[in-house]
Order: C-alpha cells, then sequence, then structure tokens
C-alpha cells in the first residue's frame, strides 16, 4: 500500500477521510475500506500498523489492582472488541504478573496472527531474585501474596522479558515492544539497544515506550526508532499538552493515550461514597476523594446533553473528546465484560464537531480538582 506522510500522518492513496482539529494537530487517515461497524483507524507514525482508535486496554483483565477480574469475562470482552473491529489490545508482563498477558493470548488464538496487533510492555519486574533498578513499589499478586515490583530494564532483563511475553502471548512476534517506565539506574541507550537487538532478531516488529518525557524520548531515538509514547491522558490529566504533545508532533511520534476515561471516574457512575473492592488502587488516588467525584459528576452533567443528542453514553463522549485532541493517535481503552467492550467500540461510530468539542473543553476549563 503507497502513501505520502504529512504532519506524522500516512496519507494513504485510496479512498478516505481525513479530520484535522486544530491548525496545529496531525492529520489522521481514517481507513474508509477497513471499517467495522464504523471503526475508524489511525496509522501509528512511521509504521505499517494501522490501529483502530480505539484499542483494547488489558491492564484490569489481569485482575491485579482492580480488585480482581473474571478470566472468562476478559476474554470474552476482548473477543467482543475484536468483533467491531478492535484488533489491537495493548497489555504489559506486570498486569496480573503475566496474567494479562495469558489471557489476551488465550483470546486471540483462533485469530490468524496478521489480522490482530499486540502491544506489550516490559521493565516493570515483580520476580527478580534479588533487587535491581528503581523500587516502584510494593504490592499484593492476584493470590494475596507480597510482592515487590522494580522498574528495571537491564539488557539482559529485557531480552528475558520478551522471550516470556511471547510464550505467555502464545506468538512469535510483537508488535509494539514498550518500555513500561523510565529506569533511572540503566542508561537508555544500553536499554535502547537491547530492543534494537530484539527487532533484529523478528521477535519485534517496531519499538514504543510509556510514560517518557520528550526529554527522554530525545534519548532514546537515538539508539532505535521509537515510534510512540504511552502516556496517561484525560479531561482531568492533561500535563502532557505542556511539553510531550508539541515534541511528538514535531517528531513524527504517536501518543497512545491511556486512562482515558480515569480509571471509570469519567464514566459518571461512581458516585461520593462509593468503596472500592480490597486491592483497588483507585481508593488511594485523589481524583476519588468524595469532593472530587462530586466536581467531576457536576461537570459530566453540563456536558450530558451533548451525549444525550448523539444518543451516546457520558464514556463515549469522553472517548470521543480525547481522539479529538492535538498529537493523540488512538486511547486506549479497558473493559472487564463484553457489555463495557462493546460499549467502548461503538464509540467509533459516532462524529463529534469541531464546535462540541469546544463547548466541552470550555466546560471543562472551569473544573478544579482539589489534590
Amino acid at each position: 500500500m503507497k502513501g505520502i506522510s504529512i504532519n506524522a500522518c500516512t496519507f494513504i492513496d485510496i479512498p478516505f477521510l481525513c479530520r484535522r482539529t486544530s491548525n496545529f494537530e496531525p492529520a489522521f487517515i481514517i481507513n474508509q475500506q477497513k471499517n467495522f461497524e464504523g471503526m475508524k483507524y489511525r496509522t501509528l507514525a512511521g509504521t505499517d500498523l494501522e490501529l483502530p482508535v480505539i484499542t483494547f486496554g488489558a491492564w484490569a483483565a489481569g485482575g491485579w489492582m482492580w480488585g480482581g477480574s473474571d478470566r472468562n469475562d476478559a476474554i470474552k470482552a476482548i473477543q467482543a472488541s475484536y468483533e467491531l473491529g478492535v484488533n489491537a489490545i495493548d497489555t504489559a508482563a506486570v498486569y496480573g504478573q503475566g496474567e494479562s498477558e495469558e489471557i489476551v493470548g488465550e483470546a486471540v488464538k483462533d485469530i490468524p496472527r496478521d489480522k490482530v496487533y499486540i502491544l506489550t510492555k516490559f521493565g516493570m519486574r515483580w520476580d527478580l531474585d534479588q533487587p535491581k533498578g528503581d523500587f516502584a513499589f510494593k504490592s499484593k499478586d492476584n493470590s494475596g501474596a507480597d510482592i515487590d515490583v522494580y522498574r528495571y530494564a537491564g539488557k539482559e532483563s529485557i531480552i528475558l522479558e520478551c522471550e516470556n511475553s511471547l510464550k505467555r502471548l502464545g506468538t512469535d512476534y510483537i508488535d509494539l515492544y514498550q518500555i513500561h517506565w523510565p529506569d533511572s539506574t540503566t542508561p537508555i541507550q544500553e536499554s535502547m539497544e537491547a530492543v534494537a537487538q530484539l527487532i533484529k532478531d523478528g521477535k519485534i516488529r517496531y519499538a514504543g515506550v510509556s510514560n517518557y518525557s520528550a526529554e527522554q524520548m530525545e534519548e532514546a531515538v537515538k539508539h532505535v526508532n521509537i515510534v510512540s509514547d504511552q502516556v496517561p491522558y484525560s479531561m482531568i490529566k492533561r500535563d502532557i499538552e505542556k511539553t510531550l504533545v508539541p515534541w511528538c508532533l514535531d517528531n513524527n511520534k504517536s501518543i497512545l493515550a491511556y486512562s482515558p476515561m480515569e480509571r471509570g471516574l469519567l464514566t459518571g457512575k461512581i458516585k461520593p461514597g462509593h468503596q472500592f473492592a480490597e486491592g483497588d488502587h483507585r481508593a488511594n488516588l485523589y481524583y476519588f476523594r468524595d469532593e472530587n467525584i462530586t466536581k467531576t459528576n457536576g461537570f459530566l452533567k453540563s456536558i450530558q446533553p451533548i451525549a444525550d443528542e448523539k444518543g451516546i453514553s457520558l464514556s463515549q463522549l469522553v472517548l470521543l473528546w480525547t481522539l479529538e485532541q492535538p498529537g493523540i493517535t488512538i486511547a486506549l481503552a479497558g473493559a472487564r465484560n463484553a457489555e463495557q467492550a462493546v460499549q467502548n467500540a461503538k464509540a467509533a461510530d459516532v462524529v463529534i464537531t469541531n464546535e462540541e468539542v469546544d463547548q466541552i473543553t470550555q466546560s471543562l476549563n472551569t473544573l478544579k480538582l482539589i489534590k
């Protein structure tokens, strides 16, 4: 398939629809010949990966830090998403200490390998014989056993992690391999050269990073072609707009937005006094204090008429707004069951206008949470 690259976007020479929401936002291509039930696709900068704008995020599927999950429900969620054109899944070795990757592998085992994109991450070790790297935090695995998690991205560790991920996923290559978090104890050069070797060996197709700053990306791209940065971005967490987004736009790099619904807060379904299950990390986040839940729900109420007019949920409207922000290539949306997965995927069926995006942003700019 031939095409030309303009402003971090691949223009494919087949019938297409191009949308631009600001003077400096890359114009992304929606390949109409590959739509499933209205799903739209954007090309990851500098690659041939055409990812669904709503990509399945499999953190919660692993149960860990989310108060547990049902394995069969998670598998059905991934498969239901695929039926609606969500042919890309993002996971990580540390999610459920390998369980999320196993679930992804089980869910896609009957799908031809070239019909699904597998994205995973490395560099969060819970299984080290002795401490290495940056200590991240203490936690409990899904069985309740204590674990210490380290951010470690030494060369030998990356090679080992890749082999383990390939086995759990049941595949012989990974489409996008991303360092999960920076490791200050290992030179970026060492980590990226290890990833470059994995590309040379055919174990992975493309290299990405996650939670990297613009400065860290500047260093990483000296050693391997980094195509994307996966970072937290939502209506109430917009820090990346200051530095990272401009850098990615200037350097033709994609942004994968994770937690666009801020771990469920922006669904409007969480009310003051909500009790999280034991082990659910959200219980300790300031976003979920009663006063911030109240403030957020007040904002959501102000944009409810837009959702009602389109016949969609608040969650779907939040995803649509996210996808229209400058520099955002795709949004990762998690689901624990098929119903949630279908709702996320169907957000792509709907069109949101520039005027509606501006209206939402204006209302959003009045929301101030208490830290």
